[in-house]
């Protein structure tokens, strides 16, 4: 399922963190301190967007930028040189993902998708509906190693959407960033929560457990990436018809000092096209648009090659620092994009998701883009 600004869903020290369910409860141990970017952030405040162009149209010095871009180059990554990374695999329920992210450590990928019709959790009577699903904001977390197979999964009862989210590490706890307290007009979330993965846990939006971020009064569809490498906070949000990002301190964030470091206006966005994700790393916001497939007939078919593009947008001036269509695996089914996520080790890599058709499911597939030359 896609983002634009006037779509609706369909409609009907450690301390002990409980995780509580509609009917029972799960704890566990979490650190509740606030995690710091593994260097200081110092990066100058943000300017006003420019119009979206084809290509990289600035391309500034900084630590994490290098002397000259190719010309294929979207911020600091090579998006026509992308590989597979996760073929073509299923989550843990049968609906499509939404967005991807990655532990910092490991070979992980973490997975939302909104929950599929006819499960029934703890403390539901019966089965619930896919519509229902939508609208209440019930998501699913699968988690997936690269090798294969699969290494758990929780579940996260009215929180939204799931257009993006990120994964932090705090001690040997693994931490996600999604949006919440779902606005069931719409299935999207009106605040940003940061929670502790739990495997096989159902987490509720209204549990105690839960503190809900409200940084953008005013704006809404909120929806946050976590940067792995310093440890900032991406915030996407929709103000009237215009998209617009927010890059804070994880710290002061965390805090309640909701004092952005950058404020972008997307200036790379085009009339027509649906957000499918963003990430932050060194001095660019990635962000993902594009839609499925439809058939020959229609407005993208398989042999056009698909819709898909990376954008970048400079965090200290809005400016766009390329765009390019992403042209991996043409032959996928459906080959929708859902997710982009920046995987900080072995090396930098900005990874694209897919949504995959097979007969019995959707399935996931990651593709990704190396950074030549850059610096870290």
């Amino acid at each position: 399922m896609t983002e634009c600004p006037d779509h609706t869903p369909e409609q009907p020290g450690k301390q002990t963190v409980t995780v509580h369910g509609r009917n029972g409860v799960h704890t566990g141990m979490t650190d509740t301190r606030n995690h710091l970017g593994r260097r200081a952030v110092l990066l100058a405040g943000g300017g006003a967007a420019v119009a979206a162009t084809v290509g990289v149209l600035s391309w500034a010095t900084g630590r994490h930028d290098r002397a000259a871009a190719p010309p294929a180059t979207v911020g600091l990554f090579a998006v026509d040189e992308a590989v597979a990374l996760l073929p073509p695999s299923p989550l843990r329920t049968v609906s499509g993902p939404q967005s991807i992210a990655f532990a910092p450590v490991g070979d992980r990928v973490y997975a939302l998708q909104v929950m599929a019709g006819g499960l029934r959790l703890p403390g539901e009577d019966k089965p619930v509906t896919g519509r229902d699903r939508k609208s209440a904001g019930d998501m699913c977390v699968s988690v997936l190693p690269l090798a294969g197979g699969a290494a758990g999964h929780m579940y996260l009862r009215g929180f939204g959407h799931g257009v993006s989210m990120g994964v932090e590490a705090s001690g040997e706890d693994v931490l996600l960033w999604v949006e919440s307290d779902v606005d069931e007009r719409t299935g999207y979330g009106r605040a940003v929560a940061r929670v502790p993965f739990r495997d096989g846990a159902v987490l509720d939006s209204s549990s105690p457990a839960v503190r809900h971020h409200r940084p953008l009064p005013g704006s809404r569809q909120l929806h946050p990436a976590f940067d792995p490498v310093d440890g900032r906070v991406l915030v996407s949000h929709w103000v009237g018809e215009a998209h617009h990002y927010a890059v804070y301190r994880t710290d002061d964030f965390l805090a309640g000092r909701y004092e952005p470091l950058h404020t972008v206006v997307d200036g790379a966005l085009r009339d027509g096209e649906w957000v499918q994700g963003c990430a932050l790393h060194g001095n660019h916001i990635y962000q993902l648009t594009g839609k499925g497939y439809t058939d020959e007939a229609g407005a993208n078919p398989p042999s056009g090659g698909g819709d898909t593009f990376v954008s970048a947008l400079d965090v200290r001036t809005g400016e766009v620092a390329g765009r390019r269509k992403v042209t991996v695996a043409p032959e996928l089914e459906y080959r929708e994009p859902e997710g982009i996520a920046v995987r900080a080790a072995p090396e930098p890599q900005l990874c694209v998701g897919f949504s995959v058709k097979t007969p019995e499911r959707r399935r996931l597939a990651v593709y990704a883009c190396p950074a030549p030359g850059a610096t870290t």
